[in-house]
């Protein structure tokens, strides 16, 4: 059966509504950033760019890399703005725009998060860079969605107990990374661990302006919660959302993440641009591996 115009939409050329994209315009490697100014600075390391379009927050970029086809998109912050991205990526490769019908043969796309993040650990140092091997979502995003088969219940039921979970919101969701994209990314200089991904900026990552929290003692929980050797190491807007539905939708995917602040130690980077620009280095020459 075909997928109704309201379900699936389009625009008059044919391109998907949000992303303004069509099935050529994308390689099957994907980067995704958050800044749409942060797409040409991993552009520039191309040897050419053979596609650019934006539409609102979302900009993408298709080139080569060394003769490796990769498309670079901005997706903006939060959970929200990723169920866009990524239901949108997946019909362009998975679903027949003419005919409205999901095709027989699906096709696995490899994401790759190259963002920034605070760390919550003392030890994790400022400018270093860290792999998420699962991510912890304590957003509702994912609870739209059939989510028991990629779901950890016994690390999530710890992690409920452990903070004294409000009843009153979503349920926690810890949801693992592509180990196949883990072993082409970790090395001796990467750390791993947990990234929390929060639905917001301010109360939901414990930032206090003129609002009282909730739960003032949140990010002390965070810090504090271990399960089996995995802590939380860090905080941030999207990796539980592109964890899940990647997972749920058949992609590979694995967030890579500059720490440019430390929560704990109440320090930030004094080179960012630095940071951000060496962990784009390092992950497009992963990628070659693929």
């Amino acid at each position: 059966m075909s997928i109704k115009d309201s379900e699936l939409i389009l625009n008059p050329d044919g391109s998907i509504y949000h992303l303004n994209l069509k099935p050529e315009h994308i390689a099957d490697t994907v980067i995704f950033v958050g800044d749409q100014d942060r797409v040409e600075k991993v552009t520039q390391h191309f040897d050419s760019i053979e596609f650019t379009i934006q539409k609102r927050e979302f900009k993408t970029q298709t080139g080569r890399y060394n003769g490796k086809r990769i498309t670079v998109l901005s997706t903006g912050i939060g959970p929200d703005n990723i169920d866009i991205v990524l239901n949108e990526l997946d019909a362009l490769v998975n679903i027949d725009l003419e005919t409205r019908k999901p095709k027989t043969e699906t096709k696995q796309l490899n994401i790759i998060r190259i963002g920034t993040s605070g760390a919550l650990q003392p030890d994790i140092p400022v400018d270093s860079f860290l792999i998420s091997s699962h991510a912890l979502a304590i957003n509702d995003m994912l609870h739209y969605y059939q989510i028991d088969d990629i779901s950890h219940p016994e690390i999530e039921d710890a992690f409920i107990k452990h903070t004294n979970w409000d009843t009153n919101k979503a349920r926690p969701i810890i949801i693992k990374n592509s180990i196949d994209l883990e072993k082409h990314f970790e090395n001796k200089s990467t750390t791993k661990g947990i990234t929390c991904t929060a639905g917001g900026f301010y109360a939901p990552q414990g930032r206090v302006l003129r609002l009282p929290l909730k739960d003032a003692e949140l990010n002390s929980k965070l810090d504090s919660f271990n399960y089996k050797t995995n802590r939380i190491t860090n905080l941030e807007m999207e990796t539980s959302a592109i964890y899940g539905l990647s997972k749920l939708l058949g992609h590979h995917a694995i967030s890579l993440n500059a720490i440019i602040a430390n929560r704990a130690n109440g320090t930030f980077s004094k080179k960012p641009k630095q940071t951000v620009n060496k962990l784009i280095e390092y992950a497009l020459d992963c990628i070659l591996k693929l």
